[in-house]
């Protein structure tokens, strides 16, 4: 998958990516290196706010997940279980989250597992950088469902048509007014 077309897919899907001003800077299945500004994500301080330097590495480790699972053709609903953020220095600047798969083993496995039970989990890590310096580490585990629809969204896990019809099928609920 190309830069462009991961950030027009993150845009169009997450939109925080775009409140955020997320660029793609690399996506490749050895790694995702996304940046965002400053400005977009300030806290009172003149710095970073927590939750962007986080989110930007939850999307890192979140896009590489979603292109490899693309290049092994299989269409997934990928979601966080679990995370944890180390924030080393105040980011002053426009800053950037790398992720990468360290080992071949891990990936296999997780593979294995995804195909032989339709769900897997696998932790990535993300390191922050801002003006070059180390900023910041994250760690998440992420799980990926097998989805039966290979056209439903990746993001919510289902079309516009089931999404509705899921709401006309509960008992007791309506989607229209009532009288």
């Amino acid at each position: 998958m190309d830069t462009t077309a991961l950030q027009q897919f993150l845009h169009e899907h997450i939109p925080l990516s775009q409140a955020m001003r997320v660029e793609v800077l690399a996506a490749t299945a050895e790694g995702v290196k996304l940046s965002a500004p400053l400005a977009p994500n300030i806290n009172h301080r003149d710095t970073v706010f927590g939750g962007s330097a986080s989110a930007l590495a939850i999307l890192s480790a979140w896009s590489l997940l979603y292109i490899r699972l693309q290049e092994e053709n299989l269409s997934s609903r990928l979601v966080i279980q679990k995370s944890a953020m180390n924030y080393e220095r105040p980011i002053t600047a426009e800053f950037t989250a790398w992720s990468v798969i360290p080992d071949a083993t891990i990936w296999l496995k997780f593979m294995n597992t995804l195909k032989r039970k339709s769900r897997a989990r696998i932790s990535v890590a993300a390191v922050l950088h801002c003006k070059e310096e180390e900023v910041g580490k994250f760690e998440g585990d992420f799980v990926a469902l097998l989805m039966q629809n290979p056209n439903a969204d990746p993001v919510s896990g289902t079309t516009k048509k089931n999404f509705v019809s899921g709401f006309n099928g509960l008992s007791g609920y309506s989607t229209g007014s009532s009288a």
